[in-house]
């Protein structure tokens, strides 16, 4: 994908996970992205990407490579039309989860990345943006 260019993919299946997962590593490596920045990239997409599926009814997620000559990268933008999160603030909290797991997925999924923001509204659902920057 040439920079500064963007693809979409939806998020309603396992299998569009996958496939989410397989075109974030693959825009990594083009970007030049290190082994240890694919990996965090890539596991902070599949945690957000099975949040905007199961939390969030499904949804999809736009996949940016960017260039902009400051700054080389890859920027995700994942969005839902589900219930929306009721206390962003908690929700990233560690240990705090509303589905049985181990509460790490949103937090964790900041810590992984250089840019993390969410904007979710109750019952208008969810949008989280992230980036990884190549240093």
């Amino acid at each position: 994908m040439p920079a500064n260019e963007s693809k979409e993919l939806p998020l309603r299946t396992d299998d569009d996970i996958v496939r989410m997962r397989q075109a974030v590593r693959s825009i990594a490596i083009e970007t030049g992205l290190s082994l240890v920045d694919q990996t965090k990239l890539v596991t902070a997409a599949s945690e957000l990407g099975r949040n905007t599926r199961i939390y969030g009814g499904g949804g999809s997620v736009k996949i940016e490579k960017v260039d902009n000559g400051i700054r080389r990268g890859v920027r995700l933008t994942f969005e839902d039309h589900g219930t929306g999160i009721p206390n962003v603030e908690l929700a990233l909290k560690d240990g705090y989860t509303t589905g049985g797991g181990l509460g790490l997925g949103l937090g964790g999924s900041k810590r992984l990345c250089n840019e993390f923001e969410i904007d979710s509204r109750p019952g208008e659902g969810t949008r989280v943006m992230i980036a990884r920057w190549k240093p």
